[in-house]
C-alpha cells in the first residue's frame, strides 16, 4: 500500500530530477548542475532513489530533535538559579554568574533565550535614529558662505592680522 510522504520543495525538485535520470533524459553531470550538487552527491541520491524510491530522498533528520539541544535538566537548573538569585540581571551578567559561581556551562545566547521564554527579560529594540530636518535650498549659487575664524595676515604685513 502507498504511504503518504511529506517532502520539502527541494526534495520534490530532487525527485523530479531523479525521475528524469531514470528515464535517461538527463545525465548525472547535468543533474548535478541543475541541483547545484557534485556528481558524487548525485550518485548517492540516485542509489537511495533506486533502493527506496521517493522515500530515499526525504531527509532522515525530519522529526528528530537537534543534536545541539540543551539537556532539559540544565535548562531547568539555569532557570531556577536565574529566577532565585539573578532575576534583575541581564542575560550577559546572568551568564557570567552562572559560569563563575555555579560552574554551569551554558552559552550566553542560551541564557538570553531561556530568560526571554520565561518572561524574566524582554529584549529592547534598537532606537531608530532621529530624522534630521532638511534645510531649504538657497535661492542663489554661493549664498551659503563659510567663514574662516582664524587670524591671518590678509594685508601681507601692511596692516594687522585680521579675522575674515
Amino acid at each position: 500500500m502507498d504511504e503518504l510522504l511529506t517532502m520539502s520543495k527541494r526534495e520534490i525538485t530532487r525527485l523530479e530530477v531523479m525521475q528524469r535520470l531514470k528515464e535517461k533524459r538527463l545525465t548525472q553531470k547535468e543533474a548535478a548542475r541543475l541541483l547545484g550538487l557534485s556528481t558524487r552527491q548525485i550518485k548517492r541520491l540516485w542509489r537511495a532513489y533506486r533502493q527506496q524510491g521517493a522515500k530515499g530522498l526525504v531527509s532522515g533528520r525530519r522529526g528528530k530533535v537537534s543534536n545541539n539541544r540543551l539537556d532539559a535538566g540544565i535548562v531547568q537548573q539555569a532557570l531556577d538559579l536565574i529566577d532565585e538569585k539573578y532575576r534583575d540581571f541581564g542575560p550577559t551578567l546572568a551568564h557570567e554568574k552562572l559560569t563563575e559561581v555555579h560552574q554551569l556551562s551554558i552559552s550566553r545566547e542560551s541564557v538570553r533565550r531561556i530568560m526571554i521564554e520565561a518572561g524574566i527579560w524582554k529584549p529592547k529594540r534598537a532606537k531608530q535614529p532621529g530624522a534630521h530636518q532638511m534645510r531649504e535650498r538657497r535661492a542663489c549659487f554661493g549664498e551659503l558662505v563659510q567663514i574662516d575664524g582664524s587670524d591671518h595676515a590678509w594685508f601681507e604685513g601692511r596692516g594687522p592680522k585680521c579675522t575674515l
